[in-house]
């Protein structure tokens, strides 16, 4: 069974930079959206950023001019490069992938942002 696997997760100053990467263990066809997710502790996952096949971006609002999400579809990998962290961008993120008929997600990676 194909696992999304996400790396670049840790500890960093408010003000500091992150980047994830996730990408699948094995191969997955028809991807369309790629995305990442958030769960903050005691509060519900929300949708942080999403990247469609074409290329259109979502955020959400708390990370907008901060976050910027991509792709690479030879590698079937997603990213998330986070600047000017703050505190309250602590949580685990998940990735997301949805292909036909199928959602995948990650096991999560913590990023803390504290001083």
């Amino acid at each position: 069974q194909v696992q999304l696997v996400e790396s670049g997760g840790g500890l960093v100053q408010p003000g500091g930079s992150l980047r994830l990467s996730c990408a699948p263990s094995g191969s997955i066809f028809n991807i369309y959206d790629m995305g990442w997710y958030r769960q903050a502790p005691g509060k519900q996952r929300e949708l942080v950023a999403v990247i469609r096949s074409g290329g259109t971006t979502n955020y959400a609002d708390s990370v907008k001019g901060r976050f910027t999400i991509s792709r690479d579809n030879a590698k079937n990998t997603v990213y998330l490069q986070m600047n000017s962290l703050k505190p309250e961008d602590t949580a685990v993120y998940y990735c997301n992938v949805g292909s036909l008929g199928m959602v995948y997600w990650g096991k999560g990676t913590l990023v803390t942002v504290s001083s």
